[in-house]
C-alpha cells in the first residue's frame, strides 16, 4: 500500500531519535546541584499539534532545552482537541493555568487574548527572527492594537481524502484532476452519484456532533459555490448568504450524503480509514501520516484533494500553531517561558526540529526542509490554494458552537435560510459583544 512502509520506518526514527534525548544530562545535573535545585519550573501544554501531541516525539527537543538552560525546567501535558478546552478554562479558573500553552490564534488570540489572559509578547516579534515570518501569518497573530498572544511555530493547509480504489473501482476518478488535486462542484455531485450507483449508501458524511474537524465542513459549504465565513476585515459572519445556502441546500439533499449529529471529525476519519466511506472532509497531512502508521488495516491508496469548487477558486482553510504565554503573575516563569520560546522558534537547528516533530510547515520560508520527503511534497500542492485566515474574528467560540449546531439542524431538515440566518445571528451578537 502506499507509502505505508516508508512512513512507519520514518515515525519509528522520530521516536528512536526522542527515545534517546530521554537520557540524563551529566552536565544539566551538574548545573542542577551547582544551582541548588533552584531552576525556574514552568509547564507547557500543547494541543496534538501534528507531532507536539506526542510527549515521546518531543522528548528529545526538551531534553535538548534542558540541556541548554539547565536553570530552566519544562514539564509537559499533552491536550486532546475533544476535552482540551475545558481542562484549559478550568485550569484558568482554579489559578492553575499553564505558563506556555500550544495552540493557534483562534483560542490564543481570539479567545484568551481578547479576555487578557495572556501575555503580549511583542518583543518576541521584535527580534530579528521574526523579519522572516509571512506576513499572512503575522496578521493573524495580532489584535487590532497590535498586542501579539502568540509566537508562531509551524502551519499547514486542511484539505480533504478520497479513497482512489474506490473511485476508480466506482468510474468516479475521471472526476478528479490528479496533477493539481483540484475538482468542480460538478464533479463532486457527479463522483457521489457514481459510488452511490456502484453501492455506497454513505459515500460521505457532514459531522455536527461538535467542533471538531470544524475546519472541514466550513471549508466544503464555503468552496462549492465560492461562499464566505465571514467578511474580508474579520468583524463579522457571512456564513447567511446565498452562496452558503446553495451549498447547504445541495449538501442536504443529495443522495450518498449524509448528516450526521453523534460525530465529530475524529469518527469520520476513522470510517473513512475503516473504507465505510469514500471520502474525507477532516484531512491535512498529519492526518495521512498518523492514519497509515496506527492502522494496520488501512488497505487503500489515500489521494489527498482540495475542495470542490464552482469556479476553480480553491480558498483551503489554513492552520498556524505558535506558543503562547498565560499571565500567571509570576515575570520570572514568563522571561523562562519566553527563553522556551526563542529556543524553538528562532534558532535555526531547534526551529528546523521543531518544525519537522510537527509534521507540517515552517511558517517563513525554508523551501528545503522536506526535499526529500515525497509524501510532503506531495501535501505542498495545497499551500498554493491557502485561504483568508478567519479564525481571528470577534466571538469565534461562539461562532463554532453555533455552526455545528447549525448543521445538526440542517440536517434534521429545517429550512436552510432559517437555519443559518440563527447561526449568523447568534454568531454576529458574539462579535459585537
Amino acid at each position: 500500500m502506499k507509502r505505508k512502509f516508508a512512513l512507519a520506518l520514518a515515525l519509528s526514527c522520530i521516536l528512536l531519535l526522542a527515545s534517546c534525548g530521554m537520557r540524563a544530562d551529566p552536565a544539566q545535573e551538574r548545573q542542577d546541584a551547582e544551582n541548588g535545585g533552584e531552576a525556574v519550573q514552568i509547564s507547557l501544554w500543547t494541543y496534538p499539534v501534528g507531532g507536539w501531541g506526542n510527549s515521546t516525539s518531543i522528548s528529545s527537543l526538551i531534553a535538548a532545552f534542558h540541556r541548554d538552560h539547565p536553570d530552566i525546567q519544562v514539564s509537559v501535558k499533552v491536550l486532546s482537541y475533544d476535552t482540551g478546552d475545558a481542562v484549559v478554562e478550568e485550569a484558568l479558573e482554579d489559578g492553575s493555568a499553564p505558563d506556555l500553552i500550544l495552540e493557534g490564534p483562534e483560542r490564543l488570540l481570539a479567545n484568551w487574548g481578547a479576555r487578557g489572559l495572556m501575555v503580549d509578547l511583542s518583543d518576541l516579534w521584535e527580534d530579528e527572527a521574526s523579519d522572516d515570518i509571512y506576513d499572512s501569518v503575522r496578521v493573524a497573530c495580532h489584535d487590532s492594537d497590535g498586542h501579539y498572544a502568540i509566537y508562531p511555530l509551524c502551519m499547514t493547509t486542511h484539505c480533504m481524502a478520497v479513497n482512489r480504489d474506490l473511485f476508480e473501482e466506482a468510474g468516479a476518478w475521471q472526476y478528479i484532476d490528479e496533477e493539481t488535486h483540484t475538482w468542480s462542484t460538478q464533479d463532486f455531485i457527479s463522483a457521489v452519484a457514481a459510488l452511490r450507483d456502484y453501492g455506497m449508501e454513505k459515500v460521505c458524511i457532514v459531522y455536527c456532533g461538535g467542533q471538531g474537524g470544524d475546519q472541514g465542513t466550513r471549508a466544503l459549504v464555503n468552496n462549492l459555490y465560492s461562499g464566505t465565513f465571514t467578511d474580508a476585515d474579520h468583524t463579522c459572519y457571512t456564513a447567511d448568504s446565498p452562496e452558503n445556502i446553495k451549498a447547504l441546500e445541495l449538501l442536504a439533499n443529495m443522495d450518498g450524503v449524509s448528516f450526521e449529529p453523534g460525530l465529530v471529525g475524529a469518527d469520520e476519519v476513522e470510517l473513512f480509514s475503516d473504507g465505510q466511506i469514500a471520502m474525507a472532509f477532516c484531512w491535512n497531512v498529519f492526518m495521512e501520516v498518523n492514519q497509515v502508521v496506527n492502522n494496520p488495516d488501512l488497505d487503500f491508496d489515500i489521494f489527498p484533494m482540495a475542495f470542490p469548487t464552482d469556479d476553480g477558486d480553491v480558498n483551503l482553510q489554513g492552520g498556524i500553531w505558535g506558543f503562547g504565554i498565560f499571565d500567571n503573575g509570576d515575570e520570572a516563569k514568563i522571561e523562562a517561558a519566553k527563553t522556551f520560546i526563542r529556543y524553538m522558534t528562532e534558532e535555526d537547528g531547534e526551529y528546523t526540529r521543531s518544525v519537522l516533530t510537527s509534521t507540517y510547515w515552517p511558517v517563513k520560508d525554508m523551501p528545503d526542509i522536506y526535499a526529500n520527503d515525497k509524501l510532503m511534497i506531495e501535501y505542498s500542492v495545497f499551500q498554493q490554494y491557502l485561504g483568508d485566515y478567519y479564525q481571528v474574528t470577534p466571538g469565534w467560540a461562539t461562532a463554532r458552537t453555533a455552526w455545528w449546531n447549525m448543521l445538526k439542524s440542517v440536517g434534521e431538515g429545517e429550512d436552510v435560510a432559517k437555519a443559518v440566518k440563527a447561526f449568523a445571528d447568534e454568531a454576529n451578537q458574539a462579535a459585537s459583544q
